[in-house]
């Protein structure tokens, strides 16, 4: 054994020695290597650059300035443009420390402020981040210039101020001087291309008032889209700072249009108010009016101060939205009305008809009568309602009735005069449920379009009280979307006392509640909200575990739809509340309150309450009355932590949706929680993947929805399907249009999940590929609040799809009305006639941060106005015999002639 173990010792010692003859090889290396490897130039300039080290450590004082100042040119000359460490530096680098004892011995005078400055630049090769030499040694030196040192050298000084301006034991002295130095380095950023840079220092510093001053029209835009963009990655109240810095720029640079998109996005109305009355040119102020249109905003405005306030307000009604888009359908030649079959294409499934083939069931008419409206939408005509209605409204049941007549109100949608005297003759059919559905049919049509003689509210008012709660039902469901986002005082007045009201079924108090949300969408209205909790208060223990309790929560929330923290005293109101309504309510509240606001420390909380696990235990068999007590309790916190975590997996879409990299990140959330999660998350989770991506057919997000759309659990498959149709809604997508077909196929047998592809089909095709159920618009930028509340209308209805909608409840499908726009670009000159023009459409690229003027899309095509624009894609003029009054060409935009053009 030992003679075995012998050489391991001598192995080593040999070894160990070899290593010291290394070490001592390595040590010599940067003696004598670099040397020889420099070149003649370098080698003159160490020696130099020795030399004068050498003149420094001299007793001589003379010497010391002139020895400085020499090595400053050096350093100067080289840090100028940086692709590498600059020699100088490179060489100085081993002196630093003793530089650094010099320094401390050296006595006061401008010699030892310009030593500091020079071991200010040295500090950066210096990779002690804590020590902040670099701002250190400037504070001490002479000062100057701070970009005669170099762009690296700047960005260096700009880290370490952010750094020390935030240290608690910084005075107000030493801060003064930090923000005076700051200023220097902001007006050398935004002389040289780098506008990021100095605000993001300034937002460091919490000073970004004082932005205004360096910013001249070459950068404003820049700067502007910087800020914009930085808005989804700040806490509040930052973001509304950074918005408030965006408007003054664009006010000070007369850019209305995009001043009053930041003022639509701080949801400020008197802000917004002040935009428009500041705006004094009249084919702007038109282009403004076209904007507020599109977000559902009215202003009242003053003839004395608007001479053409009629035809402002006619704009802002969106009075003329349903002639624009019929023009383009028939530029787009798509007039010609559809039937459901040309969506099915049922003649390609190669599925044999069992029993007679020709039978007629009541679910596929209701089927087919939301494919009919979906399809044929706002186009006016089609050809199951408008030859012979009562025929076919009569091949429906019950509330499938109610359904199949309010489907004519999406046909006629926009269209206030024409449709309502085609829906006039059911308001007197003998049948309740078409009277009903008329009444819903009304409210439809008015969706997003304010008419000065409100025939809705004069034609639903009536039947909000009826003693049939159908009636009911169909009148307030109506006004919820005719009004959605007026804030009107009338509407909401006449709709208060029905939660009140004792005859008021759940059904019809739930209803109530969303209308009233949708009314007051945003708007924290005291009233409604007060009403609403009262009656929460009010409801039993059995009651609040009612499915129809859940939107009296979401009317309550929506009425305070990306207020973020103004939402707390509704959420600790709510405590007070009886599970699971109370609990369920706070975190929908909460979600709601931060919709569309990237806060990625609400996120996390959701994705925790996702993470717990609830036993859902059964009665097994007797029990004395305190395991009975005790089994309720815990099936009650149970019931409580289901409802939460249904509504925590919506909330990541829907805060995360106000940006690409916060969808992504939530979409790898998702595959998480369908592999782990709970089963009430994975049966949400499609209707997430629904909300994130509406009108947006991600390849990853259609394969996942489609495996999804095969789940054994029932639930799972009707909200994957349904969730098929929201993603691809108004995109004409074939892929997903091939996959519903083959789901027909597959669920041929299976009456509900039928019902359900079929209402994908119809989604996927609405308004024949010209509309769109995106909440998004003006380049992503803006949240159309009330496009979000209709989205969650259906969503939330989808949360219990087996009651609600296979129930009696499918007309809550229509909720989706108020998210329903036109996914065009209409040019017009400023008397509003349309203006063909051509326009380059192409995938938008994302040039925030670019220095110059970038490229702003990718791959375009060259097409003439009007066109549709997909989700993603941007438009350019393509000529420049005109200019847009508004940077973002989408929806309604004015062009004014040239002038500086040549002839």
């Amino acid at each position: 054994m030992v003679a075995q173990d012998t050489p391991v010792p001598v192995a080593k010692a040999t070894a160990d020695k070899k290593d010291e003859k290394d070490k001592e090889k390595d040590s010599s290396i940067p003696e004598e290597t670099p040397i020889e490897e420099l070149t003649e130039e370098d080698r003159a300039l160490k020696e130099d650059l020795e030399m004068l080290v050498t003149r420094l450590k001299e007793k001589d004082q003379s010497l010391w300035g002139p020895s400085l100042e020499a090595m400053s040119k050096s350093i100067r000359s080289a840090t100028s443009s940086m692709t590498s460490v600059p020699k100088p530096l490179k060489f100085l680098r081993p002196h630093y420390t003793t530089f650094r004892e010099m320094f401390e011995t050296w006595p006061e005078g401008p010699d030892k402020k310009t030593f500091a400055d020079v071991l200010s630049v040295l500090s950066m090769t210096n990779s002690d981040q804590e020590e902040k030499a670099v701002l250190k040694y400037r504070m001490l030196g002479a000062g100057g210039e701070v970009g005669h040192w170099g762009h690296e050298y700047v960005r260096h000084i700009s880290g370490e101020i952010g750094r020390r301006i935030n240290e608690p034991d910084t005075n107000i002295e030493t801060r003064n001087s930090l923000v005076a130095l700051s200023k220097e380095i902001v007006a050398y950023d935004m002389g040289h291309n780098t506008e990021s840079e100095a605000c993001d220092l300034l937002m460091e510093i919490e000073c970004l008032d004082v932005l205004e001053q360096f910013v001249d029209s070459s950068c404003y835009e820049r700067v502007c889209l910087y800020l914009i963009s930085c808005v989804p990655y700040v806490p509040e109240p930052e973001d509304k700072n950074l918005l408030k810095t965006a408007l003054n720029l664009y006010y000070k640079f007369e850019v209305y249009p995009l001043a009053l998109r930041c003022a639509i996005q701080l949801n400020d109305m008197e802000l917004v108010q002040e935009v428009f009355s500041n705006c004094k040119d009249p084919a702007v102020q038109k282009q403004l009016a076209f904007i507020l249109g599109r977000q559902q905003l009215f202003l009242e405005l003053d003839e004395d101060q608007f001479p053409d306030a009629e035809e402002l307000m006619e704009i802002m009604s969106n009075v003329h939205l349903n002639t624009n888009f019929q023009s383009l359908a028939r530029e787009l030649d798509i007039m010609e009305p559809k039937v459901p079959e040309d969506i099915y294409k049922s003649h390609l499934e190669n599925v044999r008809p069992y029993g007679p083939s020709n039978v007629d069931s009541a679910r596929q008419n209701l089927a087919a009568s939301f494919v009919n409206g979906f399809v044929n939408c706002a186009f006016g005509n089609d050809k199951l309602l408008a030859e012979n209605g009562n025929k076919w409204l009569y091949k429906n049941k019950e509330h499938g009735m109610m359904s199949a007549t309010a489907s004519l109100g999406l046909i006629l949608l926009w269209d206030v005069d024409g449709g309502l005297t085609q829906i006039d003759k059911y308001l007197y059919s003998s049948e309740d449920y078409i009277k009903c559905g008329a009444l819903l049919a009304c409210g439809i049509v008015n969706s997003g379009v304010r008419n000065e003689c409100d025939p809705a509210l004069a034609l639903l008012s009536d039947y909000v009280l009826h003693q049939s709660n159908n009636m009911r039902i169909g009148s307030i469901v109506g006004l919820g979307l005719a009004y959605a986002g007026s804030n009107r005082e009338d509407v909401i007045e006449l709709l208060l006392p029905v939660l009140s009201d004792s005859n008021s079924t759940l059904e019809v108090v739930g209803q109530t509640a969303l209308a009233l949300g949708m009314v007051a969408i945003a708007s924290c209205h005291g009233d409604v909200t007060s009403t609403i909790l009262q009656t929460m208060m009010d409801k039993s223990e059995t009651e609040l575990k009612d499915t129809h309790c859940r939107f009296l929560a979401l009317g309550l929330a929506l009425t305070y739809l990306g207020k973020q923290e103004e939402a707390s005293p509704a959420i600790e109101a709510l405590k007070v509340v009886g599970d699971p309504l109370g609990k369920m309510a706070a975190t929908l509240v909460e979600v709601v309150a931060y919709a569309g606001t990237g806060d990625v420390l609400k996120i996390q909380k959701m994705l925790h309450l996702c993470s717990e696990h609830y036993e859902v235990t059964r009665d097994e068999g007797k029990k004395d009355k305190k395991e009975k007590q005790e089994a309720e309790t815990k099936k009650l916190e149970a019931e409580t932590g289901i409802a939460q975590q249904m509504v925590a997996v919506i909330g990541i879409a829907l805060i995360a949706m106000a940006e690409e990299l916060g969808a992504e990140m939530a979409l790898r959330s998702y595959s998480n929680l369908l592999r782990y999660g709970e089963p009430c998350i994975r049966r949400v989770v499609p209707l997430a993947l629904a909300m994130l991506s509406a009108s947006n057919p991600k390849l990853e997000i259609i394969d996942t929805l489609s495996k999804l759309s095969h789940d054994s659990d029932s639930e799972v498959a009707h909200n994957a399907i349904f969730a098929m149709g929201i993603v691809g809604s108004g995109t004409n997508n074939a892929r997903l249009a091939n996959m519903l077909r083959q789901l027909a196929q597959y669920y041929h047998k299976d009456a509900n999940n039928l019902f359900m592809v079929r209402l994908a089909q119809g989604l996927v095709h609405l308004g024949k590929g010209t509309l769109t159920l995106s909440p998004y618009h003006s380049d992503r930028m803006l949240m159309s609040r009330v496009a979000v509340g209709g989205l969650l209308g259906a969503i939330v209805a989808f949360m219990d799809v087996n009651n609600l909608i296979i129930g009696k409840s499918h007309y809550l499908l229509y909720h989706l009305v108020s998210a329903i726009q036109p996914r065009m670009l209409v040019t017009f000159n400023e008397d509003l006639k349309p203006l063909p023009v051509p326009v380059r459409v192409g995938q938008a690229v994302d040039v925030v941060g670019q220095a110059g003027k970038p490229k702003t899309i990718t791959g375009f095509q060259t097409h003439t106005t009007p066109v549709l624009l997909a989700h993603g894609e941007r438009a350019e003029l393509g000529t420049n015999e005109y200019t847009p009054l508004t940077p973002v060409m989408e929806g309604f935009v004015i062009l004014r002639k040239n002038e500086d053009m040549e002839e």
